[in-house]
């Protein structure tokens, strides 16, 4: 059985496929992985560019566009390997970039999942968004991550090179475990794109599982190059499928005070779209909140055996603040501002 299957899911992204699946494929000479494309139902020439410049990769065509989270999975159920590394096209690896990842899960079998660090491809000497140096999540499910709160991206932290736990790890550059990817049943296909791989983490550290960042792997990510951030589409996604994730996960006694609040943060959201006149997004949100009530019922019998199965445990390394209220409110805009000496208390979760 392969070791390690590096697979990009792809849609209409000949560009990025041109870009940086040469650089992939000449900095990943490994006879422990192999690189295989899930090409999303592509409607540009991705396919033919595949066939014509890269014969060898494996390719496995998808007859629609099941969006990230169905895609990954349909073409996961195809894939045997160790481990699955789920690289998205947009991004540009660095030298040496596969083995400490590699490395590192092979003797942490507490761990399920791993990212490297993610750099901005335009400004290397800051984060990128997706995912920057490991992902966090508050109390009301705003996630965030060490160097990026919101929009504010952080100069490189050169200090940082042991592994450290973390609460989610990015869908855009993530190596899993494959037995446990489907023990859990991949990304929740519902989700269609955005906060899946966040939902699928914050599922398996209900279980017991950790997640980490290993930084001597560093990885660099253009960004949005599916969906801008200014799309209704993206907007409507990522409050529905936050929504449902907190509803899937939170355990009963925080649940609706959690929901509650976040109604009022979202009517927040609202009024900021109302001042900027963008009647779209204002539209998908209210949309998102409509959705969430009629689809949470589809996740009733799914609490119902979570409660069963572990209780849904409390967990050290979420936020008990609000990153929203520090960050617009506070002006605590970097990672090791946040209150409570949350930075100090995560640099100790250092992994051995």
């Amino acid at each position: 059985m392969t070791k390690v299957a590096i697979v990009i899911l792809n849609w209409n992204g000949i560009g990025f496929l041109e870009s940086f699946l040469p650089v992939l494929t000449a900095r990943t000479a490994s006879d422990d992985a192999k690189i295989i494309v899930a090409d999303n139902h592509s409607t540009d020439a991705s396919l033919a560019f595949l066939e014509k410049n890269f014969p060898l990769v494996e390719v496995i065509k998808l007859h629609e566009n099941h969006g990230f989270a169905g895609g990954y999975n349909r073409a996961l159920e195809k894939v045997k390997a160790e481990y699955y590394l789920l690289l998205n096209s947009d991004i540009e690896v660095s030298e040496n970039w596969l083995q400490p990842l590699i490395s590192f899960m092979d003797s942490r079998q507490e761990v399920a999942a791993c990212s490297p660090m993610l750099l901005d491809y335009n400004n290397r000497m800051k984060y990128e968004y997706a995912g920057a140096a490991g992902g966090y999540i508050d109390k009301f499910g705003y996630a965030f991550c060490r160097g990026r709160l919101f929009n504010t991206l952080e100069k490189v932290d050169q200090g940082l090179k042991t592994p450290v736990e973390v609460f989610w790890t990015s869908g855009a550059c993530m190596m899993i475990r494959s037995e446990i990817y489907h023990e859990f049943k991949g990304f929740d296909s519902h989700f269609f794109a955005h906060m899946e791989e966040i939902d699928l983490c914050w599922r398996l550290k209900n279980s017991g599982w950790k997640l980490a960042m290993v930084p001597e792997s560093k990885v660099y990510h253009v960004g949005g190059g599916t969906l801008p951030k200014s799309n209704p589409f993206k907007t409507y996604l990522n409050f529905r499928n936050n929504l449902l994730m907190l509803y899937k996960n939170i355990s009963p006694h925080n649940l609706v005070r959690v929901l509650f609040i976040r109604r009022i943060m979202d009517g927040l959201s609202l009024g900021m779209f109302l001042l900027s006149f963008k009647f779209k997004d204002i539209k998908a949100i209210l949309q998102a909140h409509r959705d969430y009530r009629r689809d949470k019922k589809l996740y009733e019998s799914f609490r119902k055996a979570e409660l069963e199965k572990h209780g849904y445990p409390e967990h050290m390394d979420m936020y008990q603040k609000s990153v929203v209220v520090d960050y617009f409110l506070a002006g605590r805009r970097q990672f090791n501002k946040l209150r409570d000496r949350f930075a100090f208390k995560m640099d100790q979760r250092i992994i051995q």
